[in-house]
C-alpha cells in the first residue's frame, strides 16, 4: 500500500458506516488523518467508528433533510473544530425497472439522497472550507452518470447530476485553495448490491473490460489521494474507476 499524506487533517465522510464510505474512512485514518462518519443509521455509524479507533467519531444525519445536515455540521464542529475534507459517499440505488414503471416515490428518494443530499452537504461545508482557505471535496458519482444504465434511470440521472454539480462547484471555488472533484466507479461489490437485481448486477459486470468488479480499497486509494494536498491542480474533474468501461 502506498503511503498517502493526510497527516493531521480531518474529513467528514457521508455514508461512512458501511461500504465505500467505510473503506475511504479507513484509508484516511491509515494516511494519518481523522474522520467523522455521517450516516443515517446511528448505531451502525457508532459501531463503525469504534472499529476504526480513536481517530474516528460518528454523527447521525439524514443528508436529504436540510435541517439535519445543518445540525450535523454543528455537531461535527464540536468534535473537530477544523474540517479539511468532505467525501460525499452516501447513496441509494433505487429499483431496477423501466422508466415508465418507475415508482414516483422511489425516484424522489433516489434524487433526495444522491443529488439533493450531496448538494446540501456541499452547501453547508463550502463556507467552512472557504473560510480556512483550504479544503477538498470529493463526490462519489458513477459510471452510470456517464453512460446511463438501463433499468436504473433515477440512479443514472442522479449521478449525472453529481458530475455536473462537481464541475460547477469546482469552477466556483477555483480561485480559492478548495478543490472539488468526483470519481466515477463502475460496480463495486458492497452491501449496495443488496438493492439490485441479479440481472442488473450481471449486466454491469458484462460492461467492464477487466471482467471484474472494483474493490472498495481501489476506490478508497483514489479518493484519499484527491483529499490530499498533492491534488492541487485538478478541480471540477472526473476520475475514472471503471475497469476500462468508461474512459472519458
Amino acid at each position: 500500500m502506498n503511503q498517502l499524506d493526510f497527516q493531521g487533517r480531518h474529513a467528514v465522510v457521508t455514508g461512512g458506516a458501511t461500504g465505500l464510505g467505510y473503506a475511504i474512512a479507513q484509508r484516511l485514518i491509515q494516511s494519518g488523518g481523522s474522520v467523522t462518519l455521517w450516516d443515517r443509521d446511528e448505531a451502525a455509524a457508532k459501531q463503525a467508528a469504534a472499529a476504526l479507533g480513536p481517530r474516528a467519531s460518528a454523527v447521525a444525519v439524514d443528508v436529504s433533510q436540510h435541517a439535519s445536515v445543518r445540525a450535523a455540521v454543528q455537531a461535527t464542529l464540536l468534535l473537530a473544530p477544523k474540517v479539511d475534507a468532505l467525501v460525499n459517499s452516501a447513496g441509494v440505488t433505487g429499483p431496477n425497472v423501466k422508466l415508465w414503471d418507475y415508482p414516483v416515490d422511489a425516484w424522489e428518494q433516489v434524487m433526495a439522497v444522491n443529488l439533493n443530499g450531496l448538494f446540501l452537504c456541499c452547501r453547508e461545508w463550502a463556507p467552512h472550507l472557504r473560510a480556512n482557505n483550504y479544503g477538498r471535496i470529493v463526490n462519489i458519482a458513477s459510471v452510470a452518470g456517464k453512460d446511463g444504465n438501463p433499468n436504473a434511470s433515477a440512479y443514472s440521472a442522479s449521478k449525472a447530476g453529481v458530475i455536473a454539480l462537481t464541475k460547477s462547484l469546482g469552477k466556483e471555488l477555483a480561485d480559492t485553495s478548495v478543490r472539488v472533484n468526483c470519481v466515477t466507479p463502475a460496480a463495486v461489490k458492497t452491501a449496495i448490491f443488496d438493492q439490485m437485481t441479479p440481472e442488473h448486477i450481471a449486466f454491469m459486470l458484462s460492461k467492464i473490460p477487466m471482467g471484474r468488479f472494483g474493490t472498495p480499497d481501489e476506490v478508497a486509494a483514489m479518493v484519499v489521494w484527491l483529499c490530499t494536498e498533492e491534488c492541487s491542480f485538478s478541480t471540477g474533474a472526473v476520475f475514472d474507476l471503471s475497469g476500462g468501461r468508461s474512459t472519458y
